[in-house]
């Protein structure tokens, strides 16, 4: 009997457009922050029409790669920039007003994967680690305790004195002194005592409720880069998500 043959699949044009814009970022033809040629330079490099280039850049801004600035053009996001700067930060104060925090690091260590964040980082059990704690602050108050694991490889000569230079930004040093841009996060939360370690830097007596949100992070081509365990007082902030 004749073997079944599947058909090619098949792309929109500007879905191949996207894929070829992506692969130049992913490749560092252009840097967070910078501008990307217009469409019709685009246009004309891909040799198709602007309406085309118009529609693959729609998308990406959509998924939050590149970023339209009103009269200045298209640019590569940023975690740098001011609207982005809490772009991942989910945590809003009950009252609303302003976001902000600031980082104060506890610790940077080095430490092996075990079974499962090597499984969760795609990387070898008892494979070279990273391991920063911090603490947020909102205000004056400590709010978030956070244990970030990173694999060694990708964070080649990471320590205090590297995340101290970037105020405790990770996601802003992780673009900046790394080249790693952080696209998307998948999270799983769940509400846990308080005890230890954690109690102590949030101030709160043990046993008390915390939110226990575990995340890990992912940039181009949906590789994981970070897997993150935050713990946070939720008694004048709640987890505010959007779901569209």
């Amino acid at each position: 009997m004749a073997q079944a043959i599947s058909p090619p699949t098949f792309k929109p044009l500007y879905q191949q457009i996207k894929m070829l814009i992506t692969q130049s970022l992913i490749s560092g033809e252009w840097g967070p922050g910078e501008a990307i040629p217009s469409e019709i330079e685009l246009a004309q490099r891909f040799h198709v029409s602007q309406g085309t280039v118009r529609k693959a850049i729609s998308e990406l801004a959509q998924e939050n790669l590149l970023v339209r600035h009103q009269g200045k053009g298209t640019f590569v996001a940023s975690h740098s920039e001011e609207r982005r700067k809490y772009h991942f930060l989910r945590l809003l104060p009950d009252g609303g007003g302003k976001i902000g925090s600031e980082g104060e690091l506890i610790s940077c260590e080095r430490g092996k994967a075990d079974a499962d964040t090597a499984k969760l980082l795609e990387v070898g059990r008892g494979s070279n680690l990273f391991i920063v704690t911090r603490v947020m602050r909102f205000g004056e108050r400590p709010v978030m305790y956070e244990e970030i694991r990173l694999p060694a490889a990708l964070f080649k000569g990471l320590g205090a004195e590297r995340i101290d230079e970037f105020h405790c930004r990770m996601y802003s040093m992780f673009e900046s002194a790394y080249g790693i841009q952080i696209l998307q996060v998948a999270e799983q939360i769940k509400a846990v005592a308080a005890h230890g370690e954690p109690a102590r830097l949030l101030g709160v007596p043990e046993g008390a409720p915390l939110l226990s949100i575990h995340r890990v992070s992912y940039t181009y081509g949906d590789k994981p880069v970070e897997v993150r365990k935050t713990l946070c007082n939720t008694r004048d902030h709640s987890y505010v998500n959007k779901i569209v």
